[in-house]
């Protein structure tokens, strides 16, 4: 068994670095770089000056990664030190540029020019494979009192230490990490958080402009939500303040409001917001939907395999094979404005917003019954395979009951097929339900993904296509360990399956 889930592992990993880097191969060779600029308001802001604009584009595309930028001023640095030599270097068409220029092409990089000032600049494009490996070996951040580097503050202790946070609850904090709080509680699940590993997938861009790819899709949304708070100076004020996240600023950086609430760097801080993650939220709804689904769904298929050929098996089928023929966009709708006219239900999701529970019952009711039809099909028909079983005629001829052989006997077999593939329903709940979502404006995650294509948001689609093959690789996987925990008599470890 050890040896199968180290085995499986290893296996899983490949597929996840192998699915991920297709996908980062095509998406950064086959787009064109410039579809990232589609939906940028700041394209047509710049459009009346052509420098900038320029610059901006260049500044984003060294952001994203596809090629490294030099201006003026850095390939001046890097051919003089005297003052002298470096101002003159700094004229336009001079010819202590145009020296360093030729350097530069040498080098691999292509020299341009901007068209209102003049101003020499060298690009160089990073090649795909290095782009790729660079996102893996950043992918996992690991914070240590040794992460930051600022000038500024040389006197920067750096220590691991036991402290509270402003409520004055527990928490293991840090001088000189990124983050002040390295674990800390709260009264959210799982209620013992930590900020020690963190992953980078890079920025969401156009889209979230610079936000960093797993915030968009982790933190909370809406307005914010203040309370009072007694900052480490003292001072107390109403604040929206989420001060496990904050983070370290620069000394150079610090503003007056800042040094007003904060003793030390640590006042790069994040938000309490009214409204759940988009992650959090599709998870909430999804995770609901499948428990009706499941709560109706494998009593339905038990009984109407019980009833095979009956009128209750009969009734069964039609709904079935009218819930398998009816469109799901029409009957979305169909429940939407039935919900809405019915009992009143809201038929957009900001309507009532994420603090009120009629909101979410209309997409779980939708989403729970579009899948019940499939979960009986498959619960009736390995019930209905199951009694045709050898064993279940033996237990016949022993002389038990239909009840007994049904329940400790058919059940039990047939079970087995679909607690494998329960984690993965489980897990899927994660990625949201893009019609559902859209339908009722609610902002989780099943729009991501096709927005990011979309609006050419390659970071986001490389990111969550990672978050979404890992999830799916290692469902699969709990769901081959969950197996052997409902019948003791399969093995993974051998082939066949059984000992």
């Amino acid at each position: 068994m050890k040896k199968y889930i180290l085995m499986r592992t290893i296996r899983s990993i490949f597929s996840v670095f192998a699915v991920v880097t297709i996908a980062f191969i095509m998406v950064y060779t086959l787009v064109p770089r410039d579809r990232a600029f589609k939906n940028d308001p700041m394209i047509t802001k710049l459009g009346g000056n052509p420098d900038g604009l320029l610059n901006y584009k260049l500044s984003v595309w060294e952001k994203l990664g596809y090629l490294d930028l030099q201006e003026q001023k850095n390939m001046c640095s890097a051919g003089y030190t005297d003052a002298t030599e470096y101002n003159r270097c700094m004229v336009p068409n001079s010819y202590e540029i145009k020296t360093q220029a030729e350097k530069f092409i040498l080098d691999g990089y292509i020299v341009g020019y901007y068209p209102k000032s003049g101003l020499a600049y060298a690009t160089k494009d990073v090649p795909i494979f290095t782009r790729t490996l660079k996102w893996y070996s950043h992918l996992i951040t690991i914070d240590t009192p040794w992460a930051i580097t600022d000038s500024t503050n040389s006197n920067l202790e750096r220590k691991i230490y036991l402290g509270t946070d402003l409520s004055g609850i527990p928490a293991i904090k840090c001088s000189g990490c990124k983050n002040q709080y390295l674990f800390y509680l709260d009264g959210s699940f799982p209620f013992i958080h930590s900020n020690l590993i963190s992953f980078n997938m890079g920025l969401s861009y156009p889209d979230f402009n610079g936000i960093p790819v797993l915030n968009v899709i982790s933190d909370e949304q809406g307005t914010y939500v203040s309370r009072e708070v007694t900052f480490a100076t003292g001072s107390t004020q109403n604040s929206p303040i989420n001060e496990h996240k904050c983070a370290y600023k620069p000394t150079s950086s610090l503003d007056r409001l800042d040094k007003m609430k904060y003793v030390d760097n640590y006042a790069d801080c994040g938000y309490y917001k009214k409204d759940p993650s988009m992650i959090s939220l599709s998870f909430i709804i999804g995770i609901a939907a499948l428990f009706l689904s499941y709560a109706i769904g494998l009593p339905l298929g038990i009984v109407m395999a019980s009833n095979k050929g009956k009128m209750l098996d009969k009734v069964g089928l039609a709904f079935v094979t009218f819930m398998i023929s009816i469109p799901s966009l029409a009957f979305i709708y169909f429940l939407r404005y039935a919900n809405a006219m019915v009992l009143k239900l809201p038929d957009k999701f900001p309507t009532f917003g994420s603090s009120n529970i009629l909101s979410y019952i209309s997409p779980i009711l939708i989403l729970g019954i579009l899948s019940i039809s499939g979960l009986i099909i498959w619960v009736r028909r390995y019930m209905i395979d199951q009694s045709s079983s050898d064993y279940v005629k033996f237990a016949r001829a022993k002389g038990l009951s239909q009840r007994e052989i049904f329940l400790k006997h058919i059940l039990r077999n047939a079970i087995i097929p679909i607690a494998q593939g329960l984690p993965a329903a489980i897990i899927a709940t994660i990625g949201g339900a893009v019609m559902t979502e859209t339908i009722f404006s609610s902002p989780g995650m099943g729009k991501m993904l096709p927005d990011a294509v979309n609006n050419f948001n390659n970071p986001m689609i490389i990111a969550l296509t990672f978050i979404f093959t890992v999830l799916s690789i290692f469902s699969v996987f709990a769901g081959d360990i969950l197996i052997t925990f409902i019948d003791p008599r399969i093995s993974l470890a051998n082939k066949g399956g059984r000992k």
